[in-house]
């Protein structure tokens, strides 16, 4: 049994069909050849693209030369009306500034210290999950919005501002394309931006609610009364080289790709571990008892959820929530005997990679037991990037790999989740990889 794969396009179609095809989905608008090809070009009347599967190009550009090649603005261009200057769309000091401020909040420690409010919020979520037959997406997006808020600004879901900001990201998420007409078009500076006037509006609803959360939490800091979490402890870092910390329009930029990094990739990675384990019960059975076997609720149950971290690893490997990524070469190069000029777009596609067929055994089979083998360890090192790499590396990766198998442990504890018949779901790229009508599960009670 293969978990769903989107389908790929005929190799060769005109640039115009090329482009409707990845406004539609990312993923489906890939010819086949990608998933077994070192590097392929792609050129167009405005731009050279090459994407890269060869582990050491990955390597060159996101370790070991990564000022070399900056994150390109064409897929920014997209993401601005709501991300600004966030740390996701920088470059160069700008973004090694906003990193000095961020990453001390997501230092190992923190994790723990964070982990009461993740478990909060899982428990929360399994008391949501109703029974019959559901659209779980919803769920798992509900889940991790309220584990961003209850760690960022120590308030849940339920919230009034905190819901609110929810709702209009929902709205939003699924009115974005993941490219717009600047992907494919270089635009100068002075030209206007096209945007879907939804998109701008839901964007400009989204940072006025953030706003007021940022403003209420600086009003707490100055008085001395704010909760030590990360917001306080990101509002309050200085940066030790500039002396300053986030202004508050800064500051709004960060939250909004927390929000999004966090809330909507996390959801995604749940709700395809989920269905994951509809479609392999023995699995699910194990997730489960593992679940039920905990007898504590600190940091150190983390040890205990072994198969479960497996589990949640696979999923990030055949869905991996940001499915590619894109580079910009400020010099001429020089890749596998091709000649890749200045500002040419380099891309990086996890979602290829992960499932490339000369790396990995049994590509697109899951197979949480794989990562044991010695294929599975050594492609773990060379092919594997959910989070990305290098200096770039997400900064909530290890918040992720707590939170995701925990709430998955902790729903499985108490649900059996199966296949909903003629409803398997179809991979599609929004702003992360979804189910193009959702992924529908039934649920019912596990007798424990």
């Amino acid at each position: 049994m293969i978990p769903p794969k989107p389908p790929s396009r005929p190799d060769r179609v005109s640039l115009w069909r090329y482009m409707q095809l990845f406004r539609q989905d990312i993923l489906s608008a890939q010819p086949a050849r990608l998933y077994r090809a070192w590097m392929a070009e792609f050129r167009t009347p405005f731009f050279r693209s090459y994407m890269m599967n060869q582990p050491d190009l990955v390597k060159t550009v996101l370790k070991d030369r990564p000022d070399t090649f900056p994150k390109s603005d064409r897929i920014g261009e997209g993401l601005r009306p709501l991300l600004g200057n966030s740390v996701f769309l920088t470059n160069g000091e700008t973004w090694k500034r906003q990193r000095r401020i961020i990453d001390p909040a997501f230092e190992g420690g923190r994790l723990r210290e964070t982990f009461p409010a993740m478990w909060d919020a899982s428990e929360a979520a399994a008391t949501r999950l109703p029974e019959g037959v559901t659209e779980i997406e919803e769920h798992t997006s509900h889940a991790a919005a309220d584990v961003i808020f209850r760690t960022l600004f120590s308030i849940p879901i339920e919230n009034e501002l905190a819901s609110a900001v929810f709702h209009e990201f929902r709205a939003y998420q699924r009115s974005q394309p993941i490219l717009n007409l600047a992907a494919f078009v270089p635009l100068p500076r002075w030209m206007p931006r096209l945007f879907r006037k939804d998109t701008r509006a839901s964007a400009a609803r989204i940072r006025a609610l953030i706003a007021q959360l940022v403003d209420t939490r600086a009003a707490e800091i100055a008085a001395g009364t704010a909760p030590d979490d990360l917001a306080t402890k990101i509002m309050t870092t200085v940066d030790p080289e500039t002396g300053h910390t986030f202004a508050p329009d800064e500051m709004v930029d960060q939250v909004a790709i927390f929000f999004l990094a966090g809330h909507e990739t996390s959801a995604s990675a749940l709700a395809w571990a989920l269905y994951l384990m509809a479609l392999y019960p023995d699995w699910q059975d194990k997730v489960a008892a593992e679940a039920q076997a905990l007898t504590t609720c600190d940091f150190s149950v983390m040890s205990q959820l072994p198969v479960t971290r497996d589990v949640f690893r696979e999923t990030l490997r055949l869905y991996p929530p940001v499915p590619m990524m894109v580079r910009e070469a400020t010099c001429p190069e020089r890749f596998r005997d091709r000649d890749v000029p200045k500002g040419s777009q380099l891309v990086l596609s996890p979602w290829h990679l992960h499932r490339h067929e000369r790396l990995w055994d049994r590509p697109d089979d899951f197979d949480p037991a794989r990562w044991h083998t010695e294929n599975g360890k050594a492609c773990a090192r060379d092919a594997y990037i959910p989070f990305s790499a290098g200096p770039r590396v997400c900064t909530g990766a290890g918040f992720a790999m707590v939170e995701g198998p925990l709430i998955l442990a902790r729903l499985l504890r108490d649900m059996r989740v199966t296949c909903v018949p003629d409803r398997t779901p179809v991979p599609v790229a929004h702003l992360t990889v979804r189910a193009k009508e959702g992924i529908w599960l039934n649920l019912c009670h596990r007798q424990r």
